[in-house]
């Protein structure tokens, strides 16, 4: 976190940071995308996570959990921003909060949790999730895309740090 090149990206990243806590992503749909991207970011790089700028990204996630545990949002909110955080519950969007909640807090939430036992009671017999929304930009605001695979690497990249987590918080 201390070298010049990364100090400059923390400083947009601030500069960038939406009032809320969110931050907006290019490649998912689309505040989910980018708050998780962010979160992630900043702790593999040294970013104190407690700092209060990044505790507001991580009320936000938790502020936009939908009440059956999931997370999901509309592509209309690339136009729309009273529409970020909000729609149906998907697969990839549920796991990119987790993966958010989990490079933001040092500890396990509730809201953690919620989402993994959303993504736990939704997964196929043959172990794989189905995603019904589009959770891919193409083009804000003229396309999206469903990424099939969407649905199967995030739910697990989100499980394993969740099991990593877990594992270290039993070997303390």
């Amino acid at each position: 976190a201390d070298h010049p090149v990364a100090r400059r990206a923390i400083a947009w990243l601030k500069r960038d940071q939406k009032a809320d806590g969110s931050w907006w992503g290019r490649w998912g749909v689309s505040y989910l995308y980018g708050t998780f991207s962010a979160l992630s970011g900043l702790r593999a790089i040294g970013v104190e996570m407690s700092e209060p700028w990044v505790a507001r990204a991580v009320a936000w996630l938790k502020s936009v959990q939908n009440p059956d545990g999931g997370w999901g949002e509309t592509c209309l909110a690339d136009n729309d921003p009273a529409l970020k955080g909000k729609g149906n519950s998907t697969p990839s969007q549920t796991a990119w909060a987790l993966i958010g909640l989990i490079a933001g807090e040092d500890e396990i939430s509730d809201s953690a949790i919620r989402g993994v036992t959303w993504l736990l009671e939704r997964q196929n017999s043959d172990g794989r999730w189905e995603d019904t929304e589009f959770t891919g930009t193409g083009f804000p605001n003229h396309f999206y895309l469903r990424y099939h695979m969407y649905a199967h690497y995030f739910p697990l990249m989100a499980l394993g740090r969740f099991r990593r987590r877990m594992a270290e918080r039993a070997s303390r």
